[in-house]
């Protein structure tokens, strides 16, 4: 055979196995999915925002997370961001929103605090992420084992002084933790920290005059929920 058609047949044999590798390559990339596509989809009402949560949540469950490319978008993302919903979140650092709902970047917007309660400038937050970024849903999330809340308990039911400023939290949660305690349930930590999630969201809900109003409009709507860090569940409210 002759030496240019050796070359080029090297050349040819060469082509395929590198494209074969570049195949081979590209399936192994994470990808922005459909699956990830469709749940991108920005829900049209809250009762979809909140649905698109239930759903992200119950993947992480399930180990099946659809959002694992967080370059994906990155440069658009730059421009600007439309998150769906807020997310009143504990400090907690076992707790991280975009996980349990399987989220991606831009997603959610999220407010965090140890213990998970709604101050000042966390209302104000929400009221930026309702007037300004068009948020549908606010979730107040709670979790298991929340030292904040534990911290209040002892503190209410023992007179326990805390040092610094940390008295400042349990002034916030203190009024969680006394109605689960009259209502004498058999944990009370799990009590109040369902009860703490609850009135946070009912404070957001009526806070006048643009969250209440967003309410009003059925722009937005506010709930609560508990994240369990040992099975990776949230129940809502």
């Amino acid at each position: 055979m002759c030496q240019k058609c050796t070359a080029s047949g090297l050349s040819r044999r060469s082509l395929l196995r590198g494209s074969g590798a570049a195949l081979a390559l590209a399936a192994t990339v994470p990808l922005h999915s459909t699956a990830a596509q469709a749940a991108d989809a920005d829900p049209g009402n809250p009762d979809e925002a909140i649905q698109r949560l239930m759903d992200g949540n119950a993947r992480y469950v399930a180990n099946a997370p659809i959002n694992t490319d967080f370059s994906h978008d990155r440069a658009e993302r730059a421009l600007g961001q439309a998150p769906f919903a807020a997310i009143i979140s504990c400090a907690d650092s076992r707790v991280a929103p975009e996980v349990i709902f399987d989220q991606g970047p831009g997603d959610l917007f999220v407010v965090r605090v140890a213990g998970n309660f709604i101050n000042e400038d966390g209302l104000a937050s929400l009221e930026y992420g309702s007037l300004v970024l068009g948020i549908k849903t606010i979730v107040v999330l709670g979790h298991s084992a929340c030292g904040a809340i534990s911290a209040t308990i002892d503190a209410v039911k023992n007179g326990t002084e805390l040092p610094g400023h940390l008295p400042s939290l349990v002034n916030a949660i203190r009024p969680a933790v006394e109605a689960a305690m009259a209502a004498k349930p058999d944990d009370l930590l799990v009590a109040a920290t369902a009860e703490n999630a609850k009135l946070n969201a009912e404070y957001a809900a009526a806070a006048t005059p643009i969250l209440s109003e967003a309410q009003k409009a059925g722009r937005l709507k506010t709930t609560s929920g508990v994240y369990d860090i040992t099975n990776g569940k949230v129940i809502f409210a």
